[in-house]
């Protein structure tokens, strides 16, 4: 019989990561210049050029490995995908931690 677990939102915070939070918000990220690229048939090479980062950079990025990736670059790629990024900051409901997120 296997035990199951209920887990949080954050599958980052549920493996014990110290950086859950900012690993899930570059995973959204990352999720989103992603799904642009493939909207747009744009190669990894084509993406790596227009983000001004070298192609396994870009590679690395969109297979989860985040490390030496900041989540204001991947917010530029975004821009240079010609999206808009909005920084929204509001206040959490009384008596709780706020929360951070990405909505697109």
């Amino acid at each position: 019989m296997i035990k199951l677990h209920k887990g949080s939102t954050n599958v980052y915070a549920d493996l014990g990561r110290p950086d859950a939070d900012e690993m899930l918000i570059k995973a959204q990220l990352a999720d989103k210049i992603g799904a642009l690229m493939k909207r747009r048939r744009m190669t990894q090479t084509d993406a790596a050029q227009l983000f001004r980062m070298p192609q396994p950079k870009v590679s690395a990025m969109l297979r989860g490995q985040f490390r030496g990736i900041s989540a204001d670059r991947m917010m530029r790629c975004l821009t240079a995908l010609g999206q808009n990024v909005q920084i929204v900051v509001k206040p959490a409901r009384e008596g709780r931690a706020g929360v951070l997120s990405v909505a697109a």
